[in-house]
């Protein structure tokens, strides 16, 4: 906090850097993206790390994605009187200190034993909302406990099992996550081959589970509890969770279980943009799940124009799926998303020592969102538009 109790503005942590420099201290953690993901592979073990960074088949949807971002440009505008800016914004209902929200990534205890209980904690400082994914190593009751009074939401792997899907609406319900988040494109696994050659899967050694192993619905199906007979569950974990490719119409099966805010994860294609919003939810994120479903598919960034005019303000529009810099966030709210979700670049940080490498990157994150809005001539996200950019042709 500032001396009058107001909040300091995030541009604030370039100038920490710089005073404490003078002193000969250096940033704990690298500000460079692409330094900041060598980094965190040296840090981790191989399986664990291309658990991370890997993507399905060739990657191309992967490389896909960054390309995306750089067949856009910025034109910067000046004598714009952009010298205090406001990143503050509200995501159906729930208020973010910037338009950033932690995408929900599984097993974080892979990264650090803290997991997402450390992501958590950041985040509630920050002033960022979590999305808490089903398959985090930690509880979604532990999680919420740890993000006290910030904001969060709970994203669903939806299960084949019924009463398993409603027994985790309820509790995320009764934990206090705002928002549900159902994301739509990984009902089954992609080919992976970094996780493949490593015969790496997080989940198969009892890690991510634990939402699923505390769960009493999910428990009352198996013969013994998961502590006594762990392959067992873990095979049970597997029929719950894949196989299964549902439709639009049971979409209304969640509606009646849930009576918060509900975003479908996963739409890359206008039509099913409007289908969405045919279905009722209330927001979809523009997502290709960074590259790790589908090989050869279309750059997040790509399809994000296209849907944003399909729906215009007919729900919110969120995105993810390749952002690294401020520069990346505001070429994604300039073509039409109300918020970004950002996820390895966070679990890089978390990497580097749980809460403190990843709240140097989430800063540095909104440093240069904050710098970069600036720069360009605006005050606040909601001055970006389609006129923010050049579409570049090179």
């Amino acid at each position: 906090m500032s001396p009058t109790g107001a909040t300091p503005p995030h541009s604030t942590f370039q100038n920490e850097i710089y005073l404490q420099g003078v002193g000969g201290q250096r940033p704990e953690v690298t500000t460079d993206p692409e330094a900041l993901e060598a980094s965190a592979r040296q840090r981790l073990r191989p399986e664990a790390f291309w658990y991370v960074a890997g993507a399905a088949g060739s990657g191309a949807t992967a490389r896909a994605n960054r390309e995306a971002f750089d067949h856009w440009r910025i034109v910067p505008r000046m004598l714009r009187e952009a010298t205090v800016r406001q990143l503050a914004t509200t995501v159906l209902g729930t208020r973010a200190s910037a338009p950033v929200l932690l995408a929900p990534v599984g097993a974080q205890s892979i990264v650090h034993p803290e997991g997402e209980l450390a992501t958590a904690r950041v985040a509630s400082e920050l002033g960022l909302p979590v999305v808490l994914s089903t398959h985090s190593s930690h509880t979604l009751e532990e999680v919420a406990e740890a993000n006290g009074d910030g904001p969060r939401w709970f994203q669903l792997y939806w299960p084949n099992d019924p009463e398993v899907c409603v027994s985790l609406l309820n509790r995320a319900a009764a934990a206090g996550y705002q928002a549900l988040v159902v994301t739509l494109d990984t009902w089954t696994l992609a080919w992976r081959p970094h996780d493949l050659d490593h015969g790496y899967l997080p989940f198969l050694r009892g890690t991510g589970v634990a939402n699923t192993f505390a769960d009493p619905a999910f428990r009352a199906t198996l013969a013994a509890p998961p502590e006594q007979d762990t392959p067992a569950a873990v095979l049970r974990w597997v029929a719950t969770y894949t196989g299964t490719d549902r439709g639009w119409d049971q979409l209304a099966f969640l509606r009646q279980h849930w009576d918060r805010p509900i975003l479908l994860k996963g739409i890359q294609h206008p039509d099913d943009a409007r289908r969405a919003v045919d279905a009722g939810v209330d927001g979809i994120v523009v997502s290709n799940h960074g590259g790790r479903q589908v090989d050869g598919a279309i750059g997040s960034l790509d399809a994000l124009p296209g849907i944003a005019e399909a729906v215009g303000d007919q729900l919110a529009v969120l995105f993810d799926s390749g952002v690294r810099t401020g520069a990346d966030i505001i070429k994604a709210l300039a073509l039409g998303a109300q918020a970004v979700l950002v996820g390895r670049p966070y679990v890089y940080g978390l990497a580097h020592d749980g809460e403190s490498g990843l709240r140097q990157v989430l800063r540095g994150l909104l440093a240069d969102l904050d710098i970069t809005l600036g720069l360009t001539g605006h005050r606040s996200p909601a001055d970006l538009g389609p006129d923010t950019l050049s579409r570049s042709h090179a």
